[in-house]
């Protein structure tokens, strides 16, 4: 077996078994499997493992940082999977999120919200699926909407032309136990389902995009529809920052 397929097949193995751990977790809270997606972050991770990772079956990518995507989404392509923006997006770099994800979990301003449907209608796109980041840690070094800021953000997105609110995100803060995440994923289920009876997400239930490598089960038994999981998939990197 060559390289390139001892690579694809240790990336099918992990994601067979990520994805066993969250039918797990989905069964336990009675929940379908089928109801929560599975974003693999290819963030600092080359173009070819993420060709293979898409051969092995990823269908949703998650990047954190536009700069990084500019080089990588060319490359590897778009027709394979879909491209989510799940870091913070600065204002200046809007217009060139807006051509290059599909989806955006990192929404955090109202401003945020008419610059990019600003440069929606500049660029010709017709609708931007965007999620609203909520702060609900507190941290310094998160970002995030304050949850008193999220009324404002909403009024924006309605006053918007182009963006479709899909659903909420967050980033708890680290612990050990994952356990002591889970309040927050409770947290942010419970506004979800304040602005779904609001009918803020017109038709769609809202989703939650919460979770990662250290905690993506506990976030599905607290309601998670999307898990943002990168070293459990792609295996660690140098970086320090969790995923």
């Amino acid at each position: 077996m060559n390289s390139k397929a001892q690579l694809q097949e240790q990336l099918r193995q992990r994601l067979e078994r990520v994805h066993e751990r969250m039918a797990e977790a989905a069964v336990r809270a009675n929940r379908r499997p089928d109801d929560v997606k599975l974003v693999a972050v290819s963030k600092t991770h080359p173009a070819e493992i993420i060709r293979q990772a898409i051969v092995a079956g990823v269908t949703d990518l998650g990047e954190n940082r536009v700069q990084e995507a500019e080089a990588k989404i060319p490359e590897v392509g778009r027709q394979g999977a879909r491209w989510h923006l799940i870091g913070h997006l600065q204002s200046n770099k809007a217009r060139r999120a807006v051509e290059l994800f599909d989806v955006i979990h990192s929404l955090d301003s109202a401003a945020l919200a008419r610059r990019l449907d600003r440069a929606c209608g500049e660029m010709g796109r017709e609708e931007l699926p965007v999620l609203i980041q909520i702060d609900l840690g507190q941290e310094a070094t998160k970002s995030g909407a304050a949850e008193s800021e999220v009324p404002e953000i909403i009024d924006a997105i309605r006053q918007s032309q182009r963006l479709r609110l899909t659903g909420l995100m967050t980033l708890p803060p680290y612990f050990d136990d994952p356990e002591q995440a889970r309040p927050f994923f409770r947290r942010l289920r419970e506004l979800r389902d304040e602005l779904r009876a609001q009918r803020v997400f017109g038709e769609s239930s809202g989703e939650l995009s919460m979770g990662m490598t250290h905690d993506y089960e506990v976030a599905i038994e607290e309601g998670a529809t999307m898990v943002r999981v990168g070293t459990a998939i792609f295996g660690a990197r140098e970086s320090k920052t969790q995923d």
